[in-house]
């Protein structure tokens, strides 16, 4: 496969990858799903969603990009920017979210490096845009 089309392809799963651990706390967390995870959620300085939401729309111009149904460079520009974003949201959430409810949700122990897995998941997205732009001789 070619580098043009690989490096995309990398950023969309990175994208899908923060979709999926985003919505990871939903199936492991046992009791009052919606409370403990709203509240999980919503005790950082940012509500990581946010960051999902930049997740779906990079993999759909990184997709499109990818395609060539979107002038590629432009939508190298593109993911740079939105997975810089992704990155940003997401690393405030884990650094500002109390672990007392961390520690408090009625969850597997894998729970507890969630935040970070996240926050790994959403690095892959810029990477793999900057890669893309420098395989099409941009940067």
């Amino acid at each position: 496969m070619k580098q043009t089309r690989l490096a995309p392809l990398v950023g969309v799963v990175g994208c899908l990858l923060v979709l999926v651990s985003l919505g990871l706390p939903y199936v492991l967390v046992r009791s009052a799903v919606g409370s403990a995870v709203g509240t999980y959620y919503g005790a950082g300085a940012l509500n990581p969603l946010v960051g999902g939401i930049f997740a779906l729309v990079a993999a759909i111009v990184l997709a499109a990009g990818r395609d060539e149904r979107t002038d590629p460079p432009l939508a190298a520009g593109i993911g740079i920017a939105l997975g810089f974003f992704v990155v940003v949201v997401v690393a405030v959430w884990a650094v500002t979210v109390p672990l007392e409810v961390v520690v408090g949700m009625d969850a597997p122990t894998v729970m507890a490096s969630h935040r970070w897995a996240t926050l790994a998941a959403a690095a892959v997205v810029p990477v793999a845009s900057l890669w893309w732009s420098r395989t099409l001789g941009l940067v």
